[in-house]
């Protein structure tokens, strides 16, 4: 990625459905026309948002890819506890339903879609599996919540959001115990992006939690969505937006690209290395004022 821009397109808003369109409106491109479409939401629990993706958004987002032109849609998740009691609680399986969008519970997965992973360097002990159907997505929307992470990945956002596909236990072996028991959590939730690449992330940050999250915290409104096809940007833009909320001192002291997360995922060449790679874009004139302020952020660190 060195040397090249990678796109953030920036809206202020209130409205989900305005900042689902307009966000992806603004990168100026269209990966998902004639594609098979896969959506990786944030069901980790059943909690409100921005504990988990808001339904309104979900709807919105899966009424863009459609009008977009995709082929087909689906959304895969692996959730904690039970994936399907979480789309129960959170009432979206007729929603999904009427939308025409097939759902993929990697709960239901056979051991062999289970993609297994031992990538020389990793901070994983024996490596890590990740869901085949992420592995062979011919497009992978990805949809995250703007937050922070008291559980030791300090912020919760487009990488973060990843871990949902890899398996809370297999063959026995329970990996996101490792992972949380970890001190290397955060270079290891960076390890896990390396197999797939979105074609699309958008992140809803209409309201954010500063401190503590994922599933509860203290909120604040931020008033924003976010959309790219680098991770690496829309993340390193993400904490930009969560240090000019006020946040705790693990997001508020570190430089952004010295963040684990963000460091980790630049060695292994995810996306943007640094805030000049970034091309931080308003969606329009009302945006402009928030894109200044967030740039000015993300170039300081």
């Amino acid at each position: 990625m060195a040397g090249q821009q990678s796109r953030v397109a920036l809206v202020s808003t209130e409205d989900r459905k305005r900042g689902v369109a307009a966000s992806i409106a603004a990168l100026n491109v269209n990966p998902v026309k004639n594609k098979d479409v896969l959506i990786k939401p944030n069901f980790n629990t059943a909690d409100v948002f921005p504990g988990s993706t808001h339904n309104d958004t979900l709807v919105s987002l899966a009424e863009e890819i459609w009008k977009m032109g995709a082929r087909s849609v689906s959304l895969g998740e692996r959730s904690y506890p039970l994936t399907k009691d979480v789309m129960e609680e959170k009432r979206v399986l007729p929603l999904l339903k009427k939308l025409d969008v097939e759902v993929k519970n990697f709960d239901d997965l056979e051991p062999r879609d289970w993609v297994e992973f031992k990538p020389k360097g990793s901070h994983w002990s024996d490596g890590f599996r990740i869901a085949r159907p992420i592995i062979e997505s011919e497009c992978l929307v990805s949809t995250c919540c703007l937050k922070t992470h008291q559980y030791g990945g300090v912020f919760t956002l487009s990488l973060k959001l990843h871990v949902g596909v890899v398996p809370t236990r297999r063959n026995g072996y329970a990996y996101m115990s490792e992972l949380h028991g970890s001190p290397h959590q955060r270079k290891m939730i960076a390890e896990i992006n390396a197999p797939f690449k979105p074609s699309l992330v958008v992140l809803d940050g209409i309201e954010a939690f500063v401190d503590e999250g994922p599933m509860t915290g203290k909120r604040a409104k931020a008033g924003v969505f976010l959309a790219s096809s680098d991770r690496v940007a829309i993340d390193a833009v993400g904490i930009a937006v969560l240090k000019s909320l006020g946040s705790n001192d693990a997001i508020m002291k570190p430089a952004i690209f010295e963040q684990e997360q963000i460091a980790r995922a630049v060695e292994l060449g995810l996306g943007a290395s640094s805030a000049s790679e970034i091309d931080l874009v308003p969606s329009d004139e009302a945006s402009r004022p928030m894109a200044e302020k967030i740039s000015q952020i993300l170039k300081k660190g």
